[in-house]
Parts: C-alpha cells; structure tokens; sequence
C-alpha cells in the first residue's frame, strides 16, 4: 500500500520480542491447565500485553518495522486475549457474558484478517484505539485470574468487571473501524486500474 514502509527483514529485535509473546501463550495454558496456578496465569497474560507496548514502540525506534511484525504483533494479542477467555471460561475465572462477546469479535477479526490475506491485501494497520483498548482488556482478564486465586479479592474483581466493560467497548468501536478499513481494502482490489500498490 502506499507509504507503506515496512521491510521483509525477519531477525529483529522487535520481532524476536513478538515471537516471545508467541511463547507465552503455550506458557499460560501450562499454568492454567498442568500447574493449576491461577495468579501465575495472570501474571503471564499481564506480561505478554506489557510487551506488545514494549516490541511496538522498539520497531519504531530503532527504525526496524517489518512487515513480518506487523503479522505477529496482533496474531499475538489475539491468540494470548483468546486462550485467556477461553481457558477462563472452562475453569469459570471468566464470565461467560464477557467472554463470549471476545469470542466473537475474534473470531470476525480473524475471519477478516484471513479474507485480505487470502486476496493479496496484506495486514490492516493497527489503530490506536485498538491499542487503547487491548491494553484495558490486558488489564481486566488477569484481573479476573486474581480474584479466582483469591488475591485481593475485593478489589480486583470489581476492577475486572468495570476494566472489561469499558475495554469491550472500545473493542467493539474499533472493531466496525477495521471492518470499514477492510472493506475499503477489499473494494480497492475489486476498482482495478484505480487500484495502486508500492
């Protein structure tokens, strides 16, 4: 796309930070479902959105966006925010109301996502609200982990429920945003000659 500057480079630090993220996904369902351990598990979930700030804000700093990256960052978000709910909800940490309004909007974003690849249309570009909002929701989901392990109960649960409401929101705003960007993609395949692509 147009202005689009991101390189093919693979091996980078932010990449590698990413990748790591990956990792921790297969980490946190070891804690939730082998060791049992449900403050570990939010303390993994936390970590892992600290570091989507972290590998983001390196890419641009040190100049090495790729387009590489720009794939494993959201993967990463979505598949950690999935197994999180998901495994929450098998061992009843997450509420089923809550969680199955994040089950369905990844699994759209997903769908989404696997349509522009699909035709040739890349990665949409991550907006600033669907950071905003994916920070908030790394916030709530472990939350709801802490107060299930019985850590500061009365006040982490109460967190956990304002924090998802509010995040879920916002993730939903977001989430008609992209779906307009996507299709705008989507129509520029279909325009032809009047499409243009560096």
């Amino acid at each position: 796309m147009p202005g689009d500057t991101a390189s093919d480079r693979i091996l980078t630090i932010p990449n590698v930070i990413s990748l790591a993220r990956l990792l921790g996904v297969g980490l946190f369902w070891w804690a939730l479902l082998a060791a049992e351990d449900h403050t570990l598990a939010a303390i993994i979930i936390f970590l892992t959105g600290g570091t989507d700030w972290i590998d983001g804000r390196l890419a641009r700093r040190l100049n090495q966006v790729t387009r590489l990256g720009k794939a494993l960052d959201p993967a990463a978000d979505r598949l950690m925010i999935a197994s999180a709910v998901i495994g929450g909800m098998i061992a009843s940490v997450i509420p089923p109301a809550i969680g199955w309004l994040l089950i369905v909007r990844e699994a759209l974003m997903s769908a989404v996502t696997l349509t522009l690849a699909v035709r040739g249309r890349g990665t949409l570009e991550v907006r600033h609200l669907g950071k905003v909002s994916t920070f908030i929701l790394y916030g709530a989901i472990p939350a709801f982990y802490l107060a299930k392990g019985g850590v500061l109960e009365s006040l982490t649960a109460p967190f956990a429920w304002v924090a998802a409401v509010i995040g879920l929101a916002l993730y939903w705003v977001v989430t008609f945003q992209y779906l307009v960007d996507a299709r705008l993609r989507l129509v520029g395949v279909e325009s032809g000659p009047t499409a243009k692509e560096s």
